[in-house]
């Protein structure tokens, strides 16, 4: 299923194709800035019903050199159906355009960077008819950029940085890294640098959250959808800690009035509550309870 961290894993060689010369150098490999680089169609469906996509389909041609495909496919976990598909891919590919294809396989995690980088052999063992070799990045391969110059240097690969590392603890870093480094970009990248960032950040929540702060206090003149919605939820979750703050005034309230005491114990537990449900239910045995305590306990005698 795609999601919006799988998105930003590849889409952001679609929107930044030079970030691929950013890669190689990291790698030490001998790729070098193209004169130009066409972003093709990623469907390879052939005329049997059975469709077949890459994730992203970029065409790098060079003065004077020869061309070749990189065909981006990011991945968050182990599929043991890919590799057969990635060869697919790329037979495809070279019987389509007669360009050599390059599969570049994005991952978050280092156990499946390990897994995808494996070569998968076709072919008997006495006699291999093919050979698949993707190159992968991830946490294992790719820096962690806590330098705000050389974020600025390169903006794409430092996005690249924070999506790779997305569930290391380094990821912090590198987003309080990239946030300072954006402040002198041209509005237009910094749009764009803040919702590859938030989506590629996917299910860590808590990086997320730090994104979103870094976001609303140091870019907060930029504005974009990501940025909106931050905004948004803030307001919303601001919304419902107003409403769980002004039922948990309420239930000590009755308390209070029906002359129950009310232990310092149980006062935080009721104004520490962040859960409007849950208060409502409260407030309603906060009538009839013989004793402050007893809010909490559920009807079936379980506190």
């Amino acid at each position: 299923m795609v999601n919006s961290s799988h998105e930003a894993m590849h889409r952001i060689f679609q929107e930044y194709p030079g970030l691929f010369t950013g890669v190689s150098k990291v790698l030490d490999l001998p790729f070098i800035q193209p004169a130009s680089v066409t972003v093709l169609p990623t469907d390879l469906t052939e005329v049997r019903p059975v469709e077949r996509r890459v994730d992203t389909l970029l065409r790098f041609d060079y003065d004077g050199e020869d061309s070749f495909l990189l065909a981006v496919e990011a991945q968050s976990g182990k599929d043991p159906d890919k590799p057969a598909s990635w060869a697919y891919y790329l037979s495809f590919l070279y019987a389509k355009y007669k360009i050599p294809p390059l599969l570049l396989v994005v991952c978050q995690d280092r156990s499946t960077a390990e897994w995808a980088a494996r070569p998968m052999v076709l072919g008997p063992p006495d006699w291999p008819s093919l050979t698949l070799r993707p190159l992968v990045v991830g946490p294992h391969n790719m820096p962690v950029i806590t330098d705000p110059e050389e974020a600025r240097a390169d903006l794409a690969l430092a996005v690249l940085s924070a999506i790779t590392h997305a569930k290391e603890p380094a990821v912090d870093g590198i987003l309080k890294t990239l946030s300072t480094a954006l402040h002198d970009a041209p509005e237009a990248v910094v749009v764009t640098i803040i919702e590859f960032t938030a989506q590629g950040l996917g299910g860590n929540r808590r990086a997320a959250e730090l994104w979103r702060n870094l976001v609303a206090v140091d870019l907060s003149p930029y504005k974009s959808y990501i940025f909106e919605e931050f905004r948004d939820e803030g307001r919303a979750q601001g919304r419902a800690q107003g409403r769980a703050q002004g039922h948990a005034e309420d239930i000590l309230l009755v308390l209070e009035e029906r002359g129950l005491d009310v232990s310092e114990e149980t006062r935080a537990r009721i104004t520490g509550c962040d859960d409007p449900d849950l208060l409502r239910r409260w407030l309603k045995r906060a009538i009839n309870v013989s004793s402050a305590e007893d809010v909490f306990r559920e009807p079936d005698g379980a506190a």
